[in-house]
């Protein structure tokens, strides 16, 4: 994986060259939260770990990116931001509308990017979410929102999660390109960064409990 600066008439814009892998691991199967909410970086069974690739994370970032679900939730963020007004500049109608669209689109592609594959590789960490799976409620849950600071290395061992934080970070500090002026203050870019880890942390609780209610749905 390589970075490149390409100069065109709008200004620089960072690349992300990725290498290509012949073989490689594929995905585990398609898994969605309720039907809905792409799943596809979760760990069940932890004892059995099949190692990442960094071809793989790229590929996971992709797939939780531009995975059809990811539209409508990326609508109602939008449609959120429409009701509040937020970034005023950007008007109503139908015209602010896509621009918040664009701009909530971005936010979740490049922090899950950031977060899935570029920071992952850099710092040489596992991104998937490895369930625990057993102890009570409230341990499974702090487990869950732990995940957010403490992650694997790709050997396995316990780390600080540089791969969120920073990830999340990197991503919030590239938004003030697409963002208006007004929106570029250090409190406003360290409130997108807040907002997005916040939301990777729900995520995670999601992702520890999904497959014991999908067991209870599969048995109804």
């Amino acid at each position: 994986m390589r970075l490149r600066l390409l100069c065109t008439s709008t200004g620089l814009v960072l690349c992300l060259v990725v290498p290509c892998y012949a073989q490689e691991e594929p995905l585990q199967p398609p898994d969605r939260i309720f039907g809905v909410l792409p799943n596809f970086t979760t760990v069940e069974d932890s004892r059995v770990v099949p190692p990442i690739t960094t071809g793989a994370t790229f590929r996971m970032a992709a797939s939780n990116s531009f995975d059809p679900y990811v539209f409508p939730f990326v609508g109602v963020v939008a449609a959120v931001a429409q009701a509040e007004n937020q970034d005023k500049s950007w008007g109503q109608g139908g015209a602010g509308y896509g621009r918040r669209f664009a701009a909530a689109l971005a936010d979740n592609s490049i922090g899950s990017f950031f977060t899935t594959a570029v920071a992952p590789t850099l710092f040489h960490q596992d991104p998937r979410y490895f369930q625990l799976s057993e102890g009570g409620i409230w341990q499974r849950a702090r487990y869950a929102a732990s995940r957010s600071v403490i992650t694997r290395s790709r050997s396995g061992q316990r780390q600080f999660n540089y791969s969120e934080i920073s990830g999340n970070a990197a991503a919030a500090v590239i938004s003030n390109v697409y963002y208006p002026s007004a929106g570029r203050s250090l409190s406003d870019t360290l409130t997108r960064w807040g907002t997005q880890v916040m939301w990777d942390t729900l995520s995670n609780e999601l992702k520890e409990f999904w497959p014991d209610i999908r067991r209870k749905i599969h048995k109804q």
